[in-house]
């Protein structure tokens, strides 16, 4: 610790000295790590050093533009995975838990449930019984929730979902940490039709009536959808359902451990993390929000979707080449991580 408080201190005393002084010190400084460079192509890298660089980007936008020693996106990855450890040491098991279930008994409730389709726990539980299985039935569901759903049970929600599909919308929760490893909470609506994101929020404290108050927002009073699939997430409770019934719409929830019969919404939480979020680190809300909204804009007008036939949620109109002289020009969108083309007239 003592050489980075070291350095710390060399850095404050830069600005007590005249800018000539300082800028042949940077030269040099630059000139010596261009040696070490080309002798150790692969530094090893301290705490202190990772720390140094996670706070320096929080307080210098023009931090990338000095970092020569690693990439600037392993400076992201560093950051993602002391949100992991910190959350891994807090959620530490402090006891071992309930023994697993032998192989045989797992295979014995495989093949039960895959014989038996209509079959809830209580019903497999009993069998088992029979059978001088001793298992509880809360072990047994536990199990069930793990297991694949039948192909029966894939092929009606498909059906439902592509049947109703003009008339539904999907709600859910995905969590972003900021650079002090805070938890926030984005809630999206989004439409089943077009794939358009009805709304959007952030909170680091998601109780009922902040829900409800999402959805008032979402939905108008003449609302054209009958059905809302949600999950069985215990911030979703009695006042979640029952606001949606006044308005007309269906609540149905999916099945436990199920995320892929809400697959529209996850499927957007998951292009918004490797588009936007797996690039950056969040500093608070109101930036969360920020860069939300900016990429729900190309979502809607620039991104191309395969399930809309290789068109935008707002269709995005075809630009044709106006001449053999048109010359093609990008816009950046996000900062520069992603780009929306057009043909320009040659001046």
């Amino acid at each position: 610790m003592i050489p980075f408080f070291t350095t710390c201190f060399s850095c404050l005393s830069a600005f007590f000295r005249s800018r000539y002084s300082v800028s042949l010190e940077i030269l040099a400084l630059r000139q010596q790590l261009g040696v070490l460079k080309r002798k150790s192509p692969r530094p090893r890298l301290r705490i202190q050093d990772r720390l140094f660089w996670i706070f320096l980007r929080r307080l210098w936008p023009a931090w990338d533009n000095v970092l020569v020693i690693v990439k600037p996106q392993t400076v992201v990855a560093w950051h993602r995975a002391g949100f992991r450890l910190f959350w891994r040491l807090r959620s530490r098991v402090k006891r071992f838990g309930r023994p697993k279930i032998d192989a045989e008994v797992r295979i014995l409730i495989r093949r039960i449930v895959e014989e038996n389709p209509t079959w809830g726990a209580p019903r497999v539980h009993g069998e088992l019984l029979k059978l001088g299985v001793k298992l509880s039935e809360r072990t047994v569901s536990r199990y069930l929730r793990r297991l694949s759903p039948p192909a029966r049970a894939r092929q009606l929600w498909a059906a439902f979902l592509r049947n109703h599909r003009d008339v539904l919308a999907a709600m859910d929760f995905f969590i972003v940490p900021t650079l002090t490893f805070r938890v926030l909470y984005c809630f999206l609506v989004i439409e089943h039709g077009r794939r358009k994101i009805l709304h959007f929020n952030v909170t680091e404290h998601p109780t009922g009536p902040w829900i409800v108050q999402q959805m008032r927002e979402a939905f108008s009073e003449t609302c054209p959808y009958r059905y809302a699939i949600l999950d069985r997430d215990g911030k979703f409770g009695e006042e979640v359902t029952d606001f949606l019934i006044g308005s007309g719409m269906k609540p149905t929830r999916i099945s436990p451990a199920s995320p892929w019969q809400n697959g529209v919404a996850e499927r957007w939480i998951g292009s918004c993390r490797r588009e936007l979020l797996d690039h950056v680190i969040v500093f608070n809300e109101v930036h969360l929000r920020g860069l939300i909204r900016d990429y729900m804009s190309y979502y809607h007008a620039d991104r191309i979707h395969d399930s809309l036939e290789k068109d935008t949620p707002a269709m995005r109109p075809v630009s044709a080449k106006p001449g053999q002289s048109a010359r093609l020009v990008s816009f950046p969108r996000l900062g520069g991580l992603h780009h929306r083309y057009a043909w320009q007239k040659a001046a």
